[in-house]
């Protein structure tokens, strides 16, 4: 059975520090924690003044949770703070933290709004100055945020094979699993390890030359998150700021279907994102991608196109069988004024490569379906960039 988080915290209680034997948990030592399968990712805030019992603590930390049933591997990240002002309710030569020292949980961001008190507010990066590169002026990245109305009807196996079909293309890639509650990337794409750490920011695990990073990281497959906006938001931050993208062509969000926080999040974290429509054939799914496509022009994301999943069928002798009715993805695409980008067939081999991890431009390069998301990649890029930013302009 696998270990859950209360049982880690409760272990940690029983950790006391070096030097005056109280619990690092009380003195607010305990920084972010992650799991997943019987993986334990934890993070202690120390400052200089534990600079000789740093390793000490650690192993204490290791002994105690890995003494728990259920946990194969234990990962201690010491995240040194920087002054003792940064620890509050710590005066000099004691344990880093305090009884209100630092909580839990990823930093909240600072925001400023434009010239003039009105628009929208801009990110200015975490409280300790690191900053969201994507949304820095002169940022080469192209945002790409693939959205549905509802669930079901393919977005990220569209989000992950359109990716990969990126990468075979030439473009460095990296993919932004934003589908909190109903993750699915890092099992499409097979990969089984956490990222890792280099300095203070994690390194994103890749696959067919695609970076990801996902909650699915963090998390049992079966253990559900129950987070309010508040936190999405916070997760969609951190997996920008406190990650190693490097600089690539193109960051794709598998963003949840619907009209949600992450959504609002993307306008305010992601403000030179540009978003692409996944449906199906049948009129039911239209309306409802429908609602998505106007929330997105409502927040100010600029809608480039519509992706039609699950077109037809091809039988063994040739014959197209539409199983979702037709049209859908052309009515949406011409109601919306943008143009269908692709019409991607139901194969097999697109739902296996789902669940064995081999995305199907990869298993199958040349059937019709990988054929379909090359085309497509060539149409995102021909579209360019929705908006181009000129730092020379920019306002200090």
């Amino acid at each position: 059975m696998a270990v859950d988080e209360a049982e880690v915290r409760d272990a940690l209680r029983a950790v006391s520090h070096p030097v005056g034997g109280r619990s690092i948990v009380e003195l607010g030592m305990l920084g972010p924690l992650s799991l997943r399968r019987g993986r334990v990712g934890i993070t202690l805030l120390v400052n200089e003044a534990d600079a000789g019992v740093r390793e000490e603590l650690a192993e204490r930390v290791r002994e105690a949770v890995g003494a728990l049933g259920g946990v194969r591997e234990v990962r201690v990240e010491l995240r040194v703070v920087a002054s003792v002002d940064d620890a509050p309710g710590r005066g000099p030569g004691e344990p880093s933290g305090g009884p209100s020292g630092p909580a839990a949980g990823p930093p909240k961001p600072r925001e400023s709004r434009r010239p003039g008190g009105g628009g929208r507010q801009v990110p200015l990066g975490h409280e300790d100055g690191r900053a969201n590169a994507f949304a820095r002026p002169g940022s080469r990245t192209r945002v790409i945020g693939v959205t549905s109305g509802k669930g079901g009807v393919g977005k990220s196996s569209v989000t992950v094979n359109l990716a990969v079909a990126l990468v075979r293309a030439g473009f460095d890639v990296g993919l932004l699993d934003a589908d909190v509650y109903g993750f699915s990337v890092p099992a499409m794409l097979g990969i089984d390890s956490s990222p890792t750490m280099s300095s203070d920011k994690m390194v994103p695990p890749v696959a067919y030359g695609v970076r990801t990073m996902s909650i699915g990281y963090f998390v049992d497959e079966d253990q559900p998150v129950m987070w309010r906006g508040p936190m999405l938001h916070k997760a969609l931050e951190q997996f920008l700021v406190d990650v190693d993208w490097g600089d690539p062509d193109f960051l794709l969000v598998d963003m949840p279907p619907g009209t949600g926080d992450v959504a609002l999040s993307m306008a305010q974290y992601l403000p030179t994102s540009e978003v692409y429509v996944v449906t199906t054939p049948q009129p039911a799914a239209k309306r409802v991608a429908q609602r998505t496509a106007y929330m997105a022009r409502k927040i100010n994301l600029p809608l480039r196109g519509v992706i039609e999943n699950m077109s037809w069928f091809t039988g063994a002798d040739g014959t197209r069988y539409e199983l979702f009715g037709r049209g859908g993805g052309e009515e949406l695409a011409r109601e919306l004024g943008v143009p269908l980008l692709a019409r991607v067939p139901l194969v097999p081999a697109l739902r296996e490569g789902g669940d064995t991890g081999c995305p199907v431009v990869v298993a199958d390069p040349r059937g019709e379906a990988a054929s379909a998301f090359g085309a497509l990649a060539q149409a995102v890029v021909a579209r360019g960039p929705s908006r181009i930013f000129r730092p020379e302009l920019t306002i200090s």
